[in-house]
Protein backbone atom coordinates (compact mmCIF):
# COMPACT_ATOMS: atom_id res chain seq x y z
CA UNK A 1 0.00 0.00 0.00
CA UNK A 2 0.98 3.50 -0.50
CA UNK A 3 2.33 5.44 1.60
CA UNK A 4 -0.89 8.19 1.16
CA UNK A 5 -3.28 5.83 1.13
CA UNK A 6 -1.90 4.45 4.44
CA UNK A 7 -2.20 8.10 6.10
CA UNK A 8 -5.74 8.80 4.92
CA UNK A 9 -6.56 5.11 6.75
CA UNK A 10 -4.62 6.20 9.64
CA UNK A 11 -6.55 9.38 9.86
CA UNK A 12 -10.02 7.59 9.44
CA UNK A 13 -8.99 5.31 12.13
CA UNK A 14 -8.04 8.30 14.42
CA UNK A 15 -11.10 9.80 13.87
CA UNK A 16 -13.55 6.71 14.84
CA UNK A 17 -11.48 6.34 18.53
CA UNK A 18 -10.13 10.21 19.18
CA UNK A 19 -13.41 10.94 21.83
CA UNK A 20 -12.30 7.72 24.06
CA UNK A 21 -9.17 9.91 23.95
CA UNK A 22 -10.67 12.31 26.08
CA UNK A 23 -8.95 12.79 29.57
CA UNK A 24 -10.88 12.02 32.60
CA UNK A 25 -13.14 9.59 30.71
CA UNK A 26 -14.55 6.95 32.91
CA UNK A 27 -15.05 3.32 32.38
CA UNK A 28 -18.87 3.44 32.13
CA UNK A 29 -18.73 6.76 29.60
CA UNK A 30 -16.00 4.57 27.52
CA UNK A 31 -18.30 1.31 26.96
CA UNK A 32 -20.90 3.62 26.28
CA UNK A 33 -18.64 5.60 23.53
CA UNK A 34 -17.35 2.25 21.86
CA UNK A 35 -20.57 1.12 21.43
CA UNK A 36 -21.89 4.61 19.86
CA UNK A 37 -18.74 3.67 17.55
CA UNK A 38 -18.89 0.23 16.84
CA UNK A 39 -22.83 1.08 16.05
CA UNK A 40 -21.74 3.92 13.54
CA UNK A 41 -18.86 2.19 11.96
CA UNK A 42 -19.92 -1.50 11.72
CA UNK A 43 -16.40 -2.44 13.33
CA UNK A 44 -16.28 -4.74 16.52
CA UNK A 45 -15.27 -3.28 19.83
CA UNK A 46 -12.24 -5.77 19.38
CA UNK A 47 -10.99 -3.58 16.75
CA UNK A 48 -11.51 -0.33 18.41
CA UNK A 49 -9.39 -1.82 21.70
CA UNK A 50 -6.90 -2.33 19.09
CA UNK A 51 -7.20 0.83 17.25
CA UNK A 52 -6.91 2.26 20.95
CA UNK A 53 -3.74 0.29 21.97
CA UNK A 54 -1.82 0.78 19.03
CA UNK A 55 -2.17 4.74 18.95
CA UNK A 56 -1.02 4.67 22.67
CA UNK A 57 1.89 2.12 21.76
CA UNK A 58 3.43 4.09 18.66
CA UNK A 59 1.52 7.31 18.37
CA UNK A 60 -0.52 8.10 14.62
CA UNK A 61 2.17 5.46 12.64
CA UNK A 62 0.37 2.89 14.71
CA UNK A 63 -2.43 3.32 13.04
CA UNK A 64 -1.43 2.85 9.51
CA UNK A 65 -2.33 -0.98 8.08
CA UNK A 66 0.24 -2.97 8.03
CA UNK A 67 0.74 -4.89 5.24
CA UNK A 68 0.61 -9.06 5.26
CA UNK A 69 3.70 -10.21 6.90
CA UNK A 70 2.93 -14.16 7.27
CA UNK A 71 4.16 -14.72 4.50
CA UNK A 72 6.95 -13.55 2.22
CA UNK A 73 6.04 -13.76 -1.77
CA UNK A 74 8.68 -14.06 -4.29
CA UNK A 75 9.10 -10.96 -6.72
CA UNK A 76 6.87 -10.82 -9.70
CA UNK A 77 9.58 -10.04 -12.06
CA UNK A 78 12.85 -11.16 -11.52
CA UNK A 79 15.62 -8.52 -11.22
CA UNK A 80 17.43 -10.27 -14.37
CA UNK A 81 14.52 -10.44 -16.82
CA UNK A 82 13.75 -6.27 -15.81
CA UNK A 83 17.13 -6.07 -16.90
CA UNK A 84 16.53 -8.01 -19.99
CA UNK A 85 13.74 -5.82 -20.69
CA UNK A 86 15.01 -2.70 -20.18
CA UNK A 87 17.80 -3.65 -22.96
CA UNK A 88 14.89 -4.92 -25.46
CA UNK A 89 13.33 -1.48 -24.75
CA UNK A 90 16.60 0.78 -25.61
CA UNK A 91 17.33 -1.28 -28.84
CA UNK A 92 14.04 -0.05 -29.76
CA UNK A 93 11.92 2.10 -27.93
CA UNK A 94 8.69 1.60 -30.15
CA UNK A 95 8.67 -1.90 -28.63
CA UNK A 96 5.14 -2.94 -27.11
CA UNK A 97 5.31 -4.74 -24.06
CA UNK A 98 3.71 -7.69 -25.23
CA UNK A 99 6.16 -7.83 -27.92
CA UNK A 100 9.03 -7.54 -25.07
CA UNK A 101 7.30 -10.43 -22.96
CA UNK A 102 7.24 -12.43 -26.35
CA UNK A 103 11.02 -12.11 -26.90
CA UNK A 104 11.51 -12.65 -23.21
CA UNK A 105 9.66 -16.04 -23.37
CA UNK A 106 11.42 -17.25 -27.06
CA UNK A 107 14.46 -16.49 -25.85
CA UNK A 108 13.87 -18.98 -22.71
CA UNK A 109 14.93 -16.57 -20.05
CA UNK A 110 10.81 -16.49 -18.77
CA UNK A 111 8.68 -19.12 -18.80
CA UNK A 112 5.12 -18.83 -20.63
CA UNK A 113 2.70 -16.64 -18.70
CA UNK A 114 5.17 -16.14 -16.18
CA UNK A 115 5.07 -12.67 -16.60
CA UNK A 116 2.06 -10.47 -16.73
CA UNK A 117 1.86 -7.71 -19.08
CA UNK A 118 0.97 -5.07 -16.64
CA UNK A 119 3.46 -6.06 -13.87
CA UNK A 120 5.94 -5.48 -16.46
CA UNK A 121 5.04 -2.15 -17.42
CA UNK A 122 4.53 -1.08 -13.77
CA UNK A 123 8.66 -2.12 -13.82
CA UNK A 124 9.63 -0.45 -16.30
CA UNK A 125 7.72 2.76 -15.45
CA UNK A 126 9.81 2.47 -12.28
CA UNK A 127 12.65 2.21 -13.78
CA UNK A 128 12.26 5.72 -16.31
CA UNK A 129 11.49 3.37 -19.47
CA UNK A 130 7.71 3.74 -20.20
CA UNK A 131 6.99 3.83 -23.60
CA UNK A 132 5.86 7.37 -22.77
CA UNK A 133 9.77 8.44 -20.89
CA UNK A 134 11.78 6.61 -24.03
CA UNK A 135 9.82 9.01 -26.41
CA UNK A 136 10.82 12.29 -24.58
CA UNK A 137 14.42 11.33 -25.72
CA UNK A 138 13.56 9.55 -29.13
CA UNK A 139 11.93 12.92 -30.11
CA UNK A 140 14.34 14.83 -32.96
CA UNK A 141 15.30 18.38 -32.05
CA UNK A 142 15.63 20.06 -28.39
CA UNK A 143 14.13 20.95 -26.26
CA UNK A 144 12.12 24.24 -26.42
CA UNK A 145 13.62 26.91 -24.46
CA UNK A 146 12.17 30.06 -23.14
CA UNK A 147 13.44 33.23 -24.91
CA UNK A 148 12.37 36.90 -24.81
CA UNK A 149 14.19 39.86 -26.70
CA UNK A 150 15.45 42.70 -24.67
CA UNK A 151 14.06 45.41 -27.17
CA UNK A 152 11.03 46.19 -29.17
CA UNK A 153 10.51 45.75 -32.71
CA UNK A 154 13.65 42.94 -32.40
CA UNK A 155 11.43 40.53 -32.97
CA UNK A 156 7.51 40.02 -34.50
CA UNK A 157 5.65 36.75 -34.14
CA UNK A 158 2.92 35.96 -36.06
CA UNK A 159 -0.48 33.89 -36.33
CA UNK A 160 -4.05 33.39 -37.65
CA UNK A 161 -6.39 32.16 -35.62
CA UNK A 162 -9.82 30.90 -36.85
CA UNK A 163 -13.05 33.20 -35.84
CA UNK A 164 -16.69 33.02 -35.41
CA UNK A 165 -18.98 32.92 -38.53
CA UNK A 166 -20.82 36.09 -39.60
CA UNK A 167 -24.00 36.26 -42.01
CA UNK A 168 -21.51 38.16 -44.39
CA UNK A 169 -21.64 35.92 -47.32
CA UNK A 170 -23.92 36.16 -50.35
CA UNK A 171 -28.03 36.27 -49.60
CA UNK A 172 -27.01 36.45 -45.76
CA UNK A 173 -25.53 33.13 -45.85
CA UNK A 174 -23.02 32.55 -42.71
CA UNK A 175 -19.33 32.66 -43.33
CA UNK A 176 -16.37 32.32 -41.14
CA UNK A 177 -13.63 35.05 -40.59
CA UNK A 178 -10.48 34.80 -39.51
CA UNK A 179 -7.76 36.86 -37.16
CA UNK A 180 -4.15 37.75 -37.83
CA UNK A 181 -2.32 38.72 -35.34
CA UNK A 182 1.24 40.39 -34.96
CA UNK A 183 2.90 40.69 -31.99
CA UNK A 184 6.14 42.51 -30.32
CA UNK A 185 8.50 39.99 -28.44
CA UNK A 186 9.83 41.68 -26.11
CA UNK A 187 6.75 44.06 -25.03
CA UNK A 188 4.16 41.51 -25.63
CA UNK A 189 2.71 44.60 -27.38
CA UNK A 190 -0.06 43.54 -30.57
CA UNK A 191 1.30 45.89 -33.12
CA UNK A 192 -1.82 44.83 -34.97
CA UNK A 193 -4.78 43.11 -35.03
CA UNK A 194 -7.82 42.28 -37.33
CA UNK A 195 -10.44 39.95 -38.26
CA UNK A 196 -10.07 39.06 -42.32
CA UNK A 197 -13.19 37.70 -44.81
CA UNK A 198 -10.86 35.20 -45.98
CA UNK A 199 -8.05 33.17 -45.67
CA UNK A 200 -5.09 33.71 -47.96
CA UNK A 201 -1.92 35.28 -48.36
CA UNK A 202 -3.70 38.94 -48.75
CA UNK A 203 -4.87 39.25 -45.21
CA UNK A 204 -1.38 38.37 -43.53
CA UNK A 205 0.25 40.85 -45.76
CA UNK A 206 -2.68 43.33 -44.81
CA UNK A 207 -1.53 43.19 -41.43
CA UNK A 208 2.16 43.32 -41.97
CA UNK A 209 2.07 46.49 -43.78
CA UNK A 210 -0.49 48.19 -41.12
CA UNK A 211 2.17 47.05 -38.53
CA UNK A 212 5.31 48.54 -40.21
CA UNK A 213 3.31 51.91 -40.80
CA UNK A 214 2.38 52.25 -37.74
CA UNK A 215 5.68 51.23 -35.80
CA UNK A 216 8.21 50.92 -38.23
CA UNK A 217 10.01 47.70 -39.42
CA UNK A 218 11.72 44.86 -37.38
CA UNK A 219 14.83 43.84 -37.14
CA UNK A 220 13.47 39.97 -37.63
CA UNK A 221 10.16 38.35 -37.87
CA UNK A 222 9.03 34.49 -36.67
CA UNK A 223 6.14 33.67 -38.66
CA UNK A 224 3.72 30.58 -39.08
CA UNK A 225 5.23 27.78 -41.57
CA UNK A 226 1.19 28.12 -43.42
CA UNK A 227 1.31 28.71 -47.22
CA UNK A 228 0.12 32.47 -46.11
CA UNK A 229 3.05 33.25 -44.69
CA UNK A 230 5.66 31.37 -46.72
CA UNK A 231 5.81 33.02 -49.90
CA UNK A 232 7.67 34.71 -52.61
CA UNK A 233 6.28 38.24 -51.58
CA UNK A 234 7.05 37.71 -47.77
CA UNK A 235 10.09 37.20 -48.75
CA UNK A 236 11.12 40.19 -50.86
CA UNK A 237 9.29 42.07 -49.01
CA UNK A 238 11.16 41.53 -45.27
CA UNK A 239 14.51 41.84 -48.19
CA UNK A 240 13.74 45.30 -48.94
CA UNK A 241 12.51 46.49 -45.44
CA UNK A 242 15.79 45.34 -44.29
CA UNK A 243 13.90 42.67 -42.05
CA UNK A 244 15.26 38.79 -41.36
CA UNK A 245 12.58 36.48 -42.14
CA UNK A 246 12.49 33.15 -39.91
CA UNK A 247 9.93 30.23 -40.20
CA UNK A 248 9.05 28.33 -37.29
CA UNK A 249 9.87 24.52 -37.77
CA UNK A 250 6.40 22.34 -39.21
CA UNK A 251 4.30 20.76 -35.70
CA UNK A 252 6.34 22.57 -33.43
CA UNK A 253 3.47 25.02 -31.66
CA UNK A 254 5.79 25.54 -28.35
CA UNK A 255 8.58 27.59 -30.26
CA UNK A 256 5.64 30.29 -30.95
CA UNK A 257 4.74 30.40 -27.25
CA UNK A 258 3.90 33.98 -27.38
CA UNK A 259 1.44 34.44 -30.16
CA UNK A 260 -0.31 30.72 -29.59
CA UNK A 261 -0.66 31.90 -25.59
CA UNK A 262 -2.33 35.17 -27.01
CA UNK A 263 -4.74 33.08 -29.58
CA UNK A 264 -5.65 31.34 -26.08
CA UNK A 265 -7.00 34.85 -24.61
CA UNK A 266 -8.64 35.48 -27.60
CA UNK A 267 -11.29 32.98 -27.25
CA UNK A 268 -12.32 35.18 -23.78
CA UNK A 269 -13.36 37.21 -26.66
CA UNK A 270 -14.74 34.86 -28.41
CA UNK A 271 -16.92 34.19 -25.72
CA UNK A 272 -18.12 37.12 -25.10
CA UNK A 273 -18.86 38.05 -29.15
CA UNK A 274 -20.98 34.87 -29.01
CA UNK A 275 -23.09 36.91 -26.96
CA UNK A 276 -22.86 40.03 -28.48
CA UNK A 277 -23.49 38.42 -31.89
CA UNK A 278 -22.55 41.26 -34.53
CA UNK A 279 -24.01 41.40 -37.82
CA UNK A 280 -21.04 42.71 -39.72
CA UNK A 281 -17.16 42.41 -39.68
CA UNK A 282 -16.62 46.34 -39.39
CA UNK A 283 -18.86 45.71 -36.33
CA UNK A 284 -16.80 42.29 -34.70
CA UNK A 285 -13.41 44.45 -35.32
CA UNK A 286 -14.48 47.19 -33.73
CA UNK A 287 -15.50 45.11 -30.25
CA UNK A 288 -12.38 43.38 -31.18
CA UNK A 289 -10.47 46.68 -30.63
CA UNK A 290 -12.08 47.87 -27.29
CA UNK A 291 -11.43 44.22 -25.91
CA UNK A 292 -7.79 44.80 -27.36
CA UNK A 293 -7.33 47.84 -25.35
CA UNK A 294 -9.32 47.32 -21.82
CA UNK A 295 -8.44 43.73 -20.89
CA UNK A 296 -4.75 43.40 -23.08
CA UNK A 297 -2.79 45.99 -24.03
CA UNK A 298 -3.73 48.25 -20.83
CA UNK A 299 -3.84 45.12 -18.76
CA UNK A 300 -0.25 44.23 -16.51
CA UNK A 301 1.58 41.14 -18.50
CA UNK A 302 3.28 38.67 -15.92
CA UNK A 303 5.88 38.61 -18.08
CA UNK A 304 6.33 42.00 -17.45
CA UNK A 305 5.84 43.15 -14.24
CA UNK A 306 3.10 43.02 -11.56
CA UNK A 307 1.86 46.79 -12.87
CA UNK A 308 3.70 46.60 -17.04
CA UNK A 309 1.01 46.61 -19.44
CA UNK A 310 2.16 45.81 -22.82
CA UNK A 311 1.04 49.38 -24.31
CA UNK A 312 3.40 50.89 -21.56
CA UNK A 313 6.59 48.47 -21.93
CA UNK A 314 6.34 49.02 -25.82
CA UNK A 315 6.12 52.58 -25.25
CA UNK A 316 9.14 52.82 -22.86
CA UNK A 317 11.42 51.39 -24.49
CA UNK A 318 14.63 53.43 -25.14
CA UNK A 319 15.18 51.64 -28.95
CA UNK A 320 14.42 54.21 -31.38
CA UNK A 321 11.43 53.02 -34.03
CA UNK A 322 13.25 52.22 -37.42
CA UNK A 323 10.69 54.22 -39.80
CA UNK A 324 10.80 53.52 -43.98
CA UNK A 325 10.69 56.25 -46.56
CA UNK A 326 7.48 56.22 -48.19
CA UNK A 327 8.92 55.18 -51.86
CA UNK A 328 11.07 52.58 -50.26
CA UNK A 329 7.85 51.28 -48.53
CA UNK A 330 5.44 51.78 -51.06
CA UNK A 331 8.07 49.63 -53.36
CA UNK A 332 8.75 46.97 -50.79
CA UNK A 333 4.90 46.25 -50.69
CA UNK A 334 4.21 45.50 -54.21
CA UNK A 335 3.66 42.07 -55.24
CA UNK A 336 6.43 40.63 -57.83
CA UNK A 337 5.07 37.57 -60.26
CA UNK A 338 6.87 35.71 -63.48
CA UNK A 339 5.87 36.36 -66.83
CA UNK A 340 7.08 34.81 -70.63
CA UNK A 341 6.58 37.19 -73.16
CA UNK A 342 4.59 35.87 -76.32
CA UNK A 343 5.06 36.23 -79.91
CA UNK A 344 3.44 39.70 -80.07
CA UNK A 345 5.56 41.71 -77.01
CA UNK A 346 3.13 41.34 -74.53
CA UNK A 347 2.17 39.49 -71.30
CA UNK A 348 -0.91 38.03 -69.86
CA UNK A 349 -1.46 38.86 -66.33
CA UNK A 350 -4.91 39.11 -64.66
CA UNK A 351 -6.99 38.17 -67.13
CA UNK A 352 -5.72 41.20 -69.36
CA UNK A 353 -2.90 41.74 -71.96
CA UNK A 354 0.08 44.23 -70.92
CA UNK A 355 2.60 45.73 -73.92
CA UNK A 356 6.22 45.05 -72.81
CA UNK A 357 8.18 45.15 -76.04
CA UNK A 358 9.29 43.13 -78.87
CA UNK A 359 12.65 42.90 -78.18
CA UNK A 360 11.59 40.48 -74.85
CA UNK A 361 9.70 38.00 -77.06
CA UNK A 362 10.29 34.85 -75.62
CA UNK A 363 11.88 35.61 -72.64
CA UNK A 364 10.26 35.76 -68.90
CA UNK A 365 10.41 39.17 -66.70
CA UNK A 366 9.70 39.87 -63.37
CA UNK A 367 6.08 41.98 -63.15
CA UNK A 368 5.93 44.89 -60.25
CA UNK A 369 3.03 45.35 -59.34
CA UNK A 370 0.30 46.64 -56.51
CA UNK A 371 -3.00 44.47 -56.42
CA UNK A 372 -5.26 47.32 -55.70
CA UNK A 373 -3.68 49.46 -59.22
CA UNK A 374 -3.34 47.47 -62.47
CA UNK A 375 -3.67 50.06 -64.57
CA UNK A 376 0.07 50.03 -65.13
CA UNK A 377 2.66 47.61 -64.11
CA UNK A 378 6.50 47.85 -63.65
CA UNK A 379 8.37 45.82 -65.82
CA UNK A 380 12.09 44.29 -64.54
CA UNK A 381 14.45 42.34 -66.68
CA UNK A 382 18.07 41.69 -65.95
CA UNK A 383 20.63 44.23 -67.68
CA UNK A 384 17.61 47.05 -68.16
CA UNK A 385 16.42 49.50 -65.91
CA UNK A 386 12.65 48.99 -64.57
CA UNK A 387 10.39 50.40 -67.09
CA UNK A 388 6.35 50.37 -67.46
CA UNK A 389 4.09 48.67 -68.85
CA UNK A 390 0.65 49.60 -70.26
CA UNK A 391 -2.30 47.72 -70.60
CA UNK A 392 -3.13 46.71 -74.17
CA UNK A 393 -5.44 48.89 -76.53
CA UNK A 394 -7.77 46.79 -78.83
CA UNK A 395 -9.51 48.71 -81.22
CA UNK A 396 -12.00 47.96 -83.96
CA UNK A 397 -9.64 47.41 -86.62
CA UNK A 398 -6.37 45.85 -86.30
CA UNK A 399 -3.12 48.08 -86.17
CA UNK A 400 -0.18 47.96 -88.17
CA UNK A 401 1.97 45.67 -86.07
CA UNK A 402 5.14 47.35 -84.66
CA UNK A 403 8.53 47.25 -86.32
CA UNK A 404 11.12 44.31 -84.96
CA UNK A 405 14.25 45.34 -83.17
CA UNK A 406 17.43 45.70 -85.70
CA UNK A 407 19.07 42.47 -83.92
CA UNK A 408 15.48 40.73 -85.29
CA UNK A 409 15.85 41.73 -88.29
CA UNK A 410 15.86 39.43 -91.06
CA UNK A 411 19.86 39.45 -92.22
CA UNK A 412 20.45 40.02 -95.59
CA UNK A 413 22.40 37.07 -98.10
CA UNK A 414 23.35 36.43 -101.88
CA UNK A 415 23.30 32.83 -101.03
CA UNK A 416 22.22 29.75 -99.09
CA UNK A 417 24.73 28.45 -96.38
CA UNK A 418 22.20 25.33 -96.27
CA UNK A 419 22.49 24.24 -99.73
CA UNK A 420 26.48 25.26 -99.84
CA UNK A 421 26.91 22.93 -96.57
CA UNK A 422 24.72 20.50 -97.91
CA UNK A 423 26.41 20.74 -101.47
CA UNK A 424 30.23 20.02 -99.84
CA UNK A 425 28.42 16.82 -97.78
CA UNK A 426 26.97 15.76 -101.03
CA UNK A 427 30.56 15.67 -102.86
CA UNK A 428 32.19 14.11 -99.72
CA UNK A 429 29.40 11.41 -99.54
CA UNK A 430 30.28 10.08 -103.25
CA UNK A 431 34.20 10.46 -103.28
CA UNK A 432 33.65 7.50 -100.21
CA UNK A 433 31.12 5.75 -102.74
CA UNK A 434 33.11 5.42 -105.89
CA UNK A 435 34.64 2.32 -106.33
CA UNK A 436 38.93 1.80 -107.45
CA UNK A 437 38.08 0.09 -110.36
CA UNK A 438 35.40 0.02 -112.78
CA UNK A 439 34.29 -3.48 -113.93
CA UNK A 440 32.16 -1.86 -116.53
CA UNK A 441 34.88 -0.59 -118.01
CA UNK A 442 37.23 -3.61 -117.94
CA UNK A 443 34.44 -6.08 -119.81
CA UNK A 444 34.05 -3.39 -122.48
CA UNK A 445 37.89 -3.39 -123.23
CA UNK A 446 38.63 -7.15 -123.72
CA UNK A 447 34.98 -7.38 -125.38
CA UNK A 448 34.53 -10.73 -123.20
CA UNK A 449 32.89 -11.32 -120.13
CA UNK A 450 34.61 -11.16 -117.36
Amino acid sequence: MDHKKADEMAAQRFQLISPLLADGLDAGKAKELKEQICKASGLSERTIRRYLTQFRKEGFSGLKPKGKQSQTKPEAVPPHIIEQAILLRREAPSRSVSQIIQILEWEGLAEPGQIKRSTLQEKLSERGYSSRQMRLYSQSGVAARRFQKRHRNQLWQSDIKYGPYLPIGPNGAKKQVYLVAIIDDATRYVLHGEFYPTLDSRIVEDAFRQAVQKYGAPEAVYFDNGKQYRTKWMGRTCSKLGTRLVYAKPFSPESKGKVEKFNRLIDSFLGEVSLEKPKTLERLNELFQVWLTECYQEKPHSALGEKISPRSAFRSDRKALRFIEPDTLADAFLHCETRKVDKSGCISFMDQKYEVGLAFIGQKVEVIYDPADLEELTIEFEGYSPWKAHKLEIGERSGKRPPFPDHLQPQETDSSRLLKAAEQKYQERQMEQTPAVSFRAVWKEDGENV
